[in-house]
């Protein structure tokens, strides 16, 4: 079996500057980042009931959104996975379409092959698990049925 290779990705466009212009150019700036397509995930902090914004790179599964909890491979869960936890429902913005969605963990089995599809698009990820003893979640964003586009 292959080991995995890390490949750096260029950080220039990150955290809250990446969501400013992301929110600015309605993803004309901040959609494409080093390859891959990235979101912008409003969740609602879970302390201070207060919307936070994040921008993930993002598969699709079907209708679903998929997003990675890695933070990089650290041994603590991302804040915003945290916030889903607390609260599921949230709203992702794809370029200038903004999605009510509500989140879920899928199970250890589904993980398994959601894994494989956000490994083909951003391999890193492989990485990052070999990081950190916490197995990874794989965090599923379901369309709200009934809601629209916005």
């Amino acid at each position: 079996m292959n080991q995995p290779v890390y490949r750096a990705p260029d950080l220039s466009l990150r955290g809250s500057e990446h969501v400013r212009q992301y929110l600015e150019t309605d993803g004309q700036v901040g959609h494409e980042w080093n390859g891959v397509p990235i979101l912008l995930l409003t969740s609602t902090g879970r302390k201070s009931a207060r919307p936070r914004t994040s921008a993930l790179i993002y598969g699709r599964d079907g209708d679903d959104y998929l997003v990675i909890a890695s933070a990089g491979g650290s041994d603590a869960h991302p804040a915003w996975y945290l916030n889903l936890l607390a609260e599921p429902a949230a709203l992702v913005q794809v370029k200038a379409d903004r999605i009510p969605v509500i989140a879920h963990t899928p199970s250890p089995r589904e993980r398994e092959r959601l894994w494989e599809i956000a490994t083909g698009y951003w391999p890193n990820y492989d990485i990052y698990q070999t990081r950190t003893s916490r197995p990874i979640p794989v965090v599923v964003l379901r369309p709200s049925p009934g809601e629209t586009r916005r």
